[in-house]
């Protein structure tokens, strides 16, 4: 009996520990475009870039891969028209917010609903390659169980449409 109370007893402070965002982490540094590139994949495999291949020295970027966003087909100068459909589906999603916006770049932060974990999420409409870099990953943890992979197929199916 002592074991079960034992057990619901850390159980309790685990979620009140989280509820007060002790698993939130902080920003990390980094943040943004420089020379033409968002931040690196995280050492972890708990993220994805699109522009995984752009950093040969990454540990994990083949775990990280992921297709940039196309721009949309009424966007074929400067994607602006594409980052606010971004912006609009992130701010269609539970737990987002959108912390820094411009015409050319999207930065929000992602909060589970349960655990307070905070995922940085990047938008870049890079006019060289002609597309939108993404960049998602987990401030805090090892593994993230797909969800930064599949917060950013989410939102590349919302700009597809029905």
């Amino acid at each position: 009996m002592s074991f079960l109370v034992s057990i619901i007893f850390g159980a309790v402070l685990v979620l009140v520990a989280a509820r007060l965002g002790m698993f939130s982490g902080s920003m990390p540094g980094g943040l943004g475009v420089t020379e033409g590139k968002l931040k690196p994949p995280s050492k972890s495999p708990n993220s994805v870039s699109s522009q995984a291949d752009l950093w040969p020295d990454a540990p994990r970027k083949d775990d990280a891969r992921i297709a940039p966003i196309a721009l949309q087909a009424d966007d074929v100068t400067d994607g602006k028209a594409t980052i606010a459909k971004i912006a609009q589906a992130i701010e269609g999603l539970p737990g987002a917010k959108i912390v820094e916006r411009r015409d050319d770049y999207v930065y929000a932060q992602c909060t589970t609903a349960l655990m307070r974990y905070v995922d940085d999420v990047e938008f870049w409409a890079d006019p060289v390659a002609g597309v939108v870099q993404v960049r998602s990953a987990s401030r805090v943890g090892r593994k993230d169980l797909g969800v930064n992979r599949a917060r950013i197929e989410a939102i590349r199916a919302r700009l597809a449409g029905p």
